[in-house]
């Protein structure tokens, strides 16, 4: 999967960088990208803010902004102007 090998690389530079982990308990990287891919595809129109997915999956700042841009590098998600994510094919949609 190109996105999770992305999200890998990405949040491994950050991590090292910044010392930050994901979460209070850190979870297998594979398991976050399928579960937030899971809810967009359970949940058709789904669209959240940075701050509202960082809640609803217990990841840090950094992680979830690693984790959303390389969904968005993967073309699973889209960033609409007032910085919403929705998943593309929806974002396709509205156009």
């Amino acid at each position: 999967m190109a996105c999770a090998l992305l999200f890998k690389r990405r949040y491994k530079a950050q991590s090292s960088n910044a010392g930050e982990h994901m979460g209070a308990q850190p979870q297998p990287l594979d398991e976050v990208i399928r579960r937030v891919q899971g809810e967009y595809i359970e949940m058709p129109g789904l669209r959240l803010t940075t701050a509202q997915a960082q809640r609803l999956w217990g990841l840090d700042r950094s992680a979830c902004d690693t984790l959303l841009s390389a969904l968005v590098d993967a073309k699973f998600l889209f960033r609409t102007r007032d910085g919403a994510f929705v998943r593309s094919d929806q974002a396709a949609a509205r156009i």
